[in-house]
């Protein structure tokens, strides 16, 4: 086990600093390459936004666990924006979860995991550059396209 780095709290949130602008820029990067609309700056506000609320926490007397729960709580209703029913489909169900994974990495940085945050954002990176395989059908198959159905034989009416 790697030991824990006594830091002053302004040296843990400049090094800190570093880290989420690497993770928000990475995921929110991958966001706005795709033209959703949680991109970069949304991404890396999240994650800033949830290190502060941490580190905070850390220094405060009381349960450092009722902040970060509400961290959670508060990044669902953001992540509730994001998402659409629109002519019974849903969108930004992805947008959504890398939102609220944003919100775990600022999290993580916040308690000084460095690596794990590290770990995390190359894994949800590399998650969602990974093609659409299985999530709606087979490769090459698209449901806009109709079925081709053999044709019905035309039955004649008898008067």
């Amino acid at each position: 086990m790697i030991p824990q780095i006594a830091l002053s709290t302004e040296v843990q949130f400049l090094i800190g600093l570093i880290f989420v602008f690497a993770s928000g820029f990475l995921i929110g990067f991958e966001r706005g390459s795709r033209g959703e609309p949680a991109g970069v700056r949304t991404h890396t506000l999240v994650c800033l936004g949830a290190m502060l609320f941490t580190i905070i926490s850390k220094n405060i007397d009381g349960d450092p666990a009722r902040i970060a729960s509400n961290i959670v709580m508060g990044i669902g209703f953001l992540g509730a924006g994001l998402i659409m029913h629109h002519k019974g489909s849903v969108h930004g169900l992805t947008s959504a979860a890398s939102i609220w994974f944003s919100a775990a990495l600022g999290m993580a940085i916040g308690y000084g995991w460095y690596v794990m945050s590290v770990m995390g954002t190359l894994a949800a990176f590399i998650i969602l550059k990974l093609p659409h395989i299985g999530e709606h059908g087979m490769p090459g198959y698209s449901p806009a396209e109709p079925v081709k159905k053999e044709p019905l034989r035309k039955r004649r009416r008898s008067r």
